[in-house]
């Protein structure tokens, strides 16, 4: 994803803030006045280690945001803008406790979109009643391909999962004809595996099904606000890109599976 080159580190961010509201509390812009600006950057540094001692901070110094923060979501993150300095942010916010409140802004955020999504119009892998997965992914996408290695990998170890797949066609030039060819064979799931494995076979197949299926998967991809693969949403939590480790957590949290076949 493309980042605008205005981003702030999240001390950076917590540094404005901080002063923003010294400033406020003194009824005057410590930016007009050195010796204001001076005592409020001191106060908010002061704050800032005393409120999150785990970590180390270096070059504090003031923001080039000014005025009050408001959150949006735009191809399903949350971002913030400050309309007074006019910057946009791509930022994580965490309070005092270590709590990622943007993450839980964008997990309420996916959990109610839900609602848009057909389950019945998905392609379903892996056995029923294994832990659910809702996984937006593209056949082109190589870190689609290496989670779809991770999931094999998995039911090997005797953890398997129930994946709700859609397809993203908007990135690849050939993700959509792939994926209606998918969508198309008498055997989906091994059409699947074989495509995610390397080239599909030529030529693709093709039927009136398949294509309705694939714009039923874009409407649903822009409903969702997705705009990168792979995206995941494990019980109600967006996940964007193959992160292992997050994944892994949620996997430990799952019943224990059946053992391996021997």
């Amino acid at each position: 994803m493309t980042t605008p080159s205005r981003i702030l580190s999240i001390a950076a961010l917590l540094a404005g803030a901080a002063m923003a509201s010294a400033a406020t509390s003194a009824g005057a812009d410590p930016t007009d006045d050195p010796a204001l600006l001076t005592a409020a950057a001191t106060e908010a540094e002061a704050k800032l280690h005393q409120n999150f001692t785990n970590l180390q901070f270096e070059d504090f110094a003031p923001s080039p945001v000014h005025g009050p923060l408001f959150q949006a979501s735009a191809g399903g993150r949350i971002l913030y803008y400050a309309p007074e300095s006019d910057h946009l942010l791509f930022a994580t916010i965490y309070d005092k406790n270590g709590v990622n409140l943007t993450a839980l802004s964008q997990d309420a955020a996916a959990r109610a979109k839900l609602k848009t999504l057909d389950p019945s119009q998905a392609l379903m892998i892996g056995p029923p009643g294994a832990p659910l997965v809702i996984e937006f992914t593209d056949p082109d996408c190589p870190y689609c391909r290496a989670l779809d290695r991770f999931w094999a990998a998995k039911a090997a170890e005797g953890k398997p999962v129930r994946r709700q797949i859609y397809f993203v066609s908007g990135i690849h030039p050939e993700a959509a004809s792939k994926a209606e060819h998918i969508l198309c064979a008498k055997d989906r799931e091994a059409a699947f595996r074989a495509t995610y494995a390397g080239e599909p076979p030529k030529p693709l197949n093709r039927c009136a099904d398949g294509a309705a299926q694939v714009q039923a998967y874009a409407q649903a991809v822009k409903s969702m606000g997705i705009s990168g693969t792979p995206t995941l949403i494990l019980d109600g939590q967006l996940i964007s890109g193959f992160s292992q480790a997050e994944i892994e957590a949620w996997l430990a949290k799952q019943r224990p599976s059946a053992k391996p076949p021997t």
